[in-house]
């Protein structure tokens, strides 16, 4: 028996990946065509960003809450967020929810640690590389963070928010992405952290000047391994 996935999304682009990671590497470890069962609750992306927009992090909170009232219901035995960003507002209702989570910058500190990086580079929205998110899980095992300069970080909210949360991916955004990577690999950094899971998009191993920690594909196999598992 496999436990059921419940997995409370927030934008269409992230949400879907991290359920075809499920889906699709869900054979190796089950057999053909194999996956646990897996349910899915949206809200609105646009309830999120208005909450997110005003730092209103208790209404994020809020609605990360509903979805995992519904999501229990429908009989999940425990939950993953294929977004970030909100995952600051997950402290302040975790305590609360009928079901555990598996936080997505732990998983990704996890990986890093296991592959021996040391200095990492985290790409994302402005919201998230401003947080604490990732830079307390990853010095929990002893990892540096390096994050964008502010001006880079408003241009990737901004292609984030504008186009690929709508599947459109233009040479531009490319070329800018990789300019950033460019330009923190020279700073140091050993490898980098897609923290939006939208910038699989734009980012891959094949391009990216940097090995890459892509955090939807990571927390999708590490929600397959707890369910087929228990761990």
């Amino acid at each position: 028996m496999t436990q059921h996935i419940g997995i409370v999304a927030c934008s269409a682009e992230g949400a879907a990946l991290c359920y075809l990671t499920i889906c699709t590497e869900g054979a190796k470890l089950l057999g053909p065509h194999a996956h646990p069962e897996v349910s899915m609750h949206t809200p609105s992306l646009a309830d999120y960003v208005a909450r997110l927009e005003r730092r209103d992090l208790e209404g994020v909170g809020a609605l990360m809450l509903a979805s995992a009232h519904k999501l229990a219901n429908l009989g999940a035995d425990f939950l993953i967020c294929p977004d970030n960003t909100i995952h600051e507002a997950l402290p302040l209702v975790e305590s609360r929810s009928p079901l555990p989570w598996l936080h997505i910058a732990e998983v990704v500190a996890a990986e890093a640690a296991a592959r021996g990086f040391q200095r990492l580079a985290l790409t994302g929205l402005r919201w998230l590389v401003d947080s604490e998110v990732y830079p307390a899980k990853l010095a929990a095992r002893g990892l540096e963070v390096l994050r964008p300069e502010p001006a880079e970080s408003d241009e990737i909210t901004r292609i984030v928010l504008e186009e690929l949360v709508y599947g459109t991916v233009r040479p531009e955004a490319v070329a800018t992405f990789q300019s950033v990577t460019d330009r923190l690999k020279r700073a140091g950094c050993d490898a980098m952290i897609l923290g939006c899971t939208e910038l699989p998009l734009i980012a891959d191993e094949a391009t990216s000047p940097l090995p890459i920690l892509d955090s939807t594909r990571l927390l999708g196999r590490a929600a397959l391994r707890r369910a087929v598992h228990a761990d």
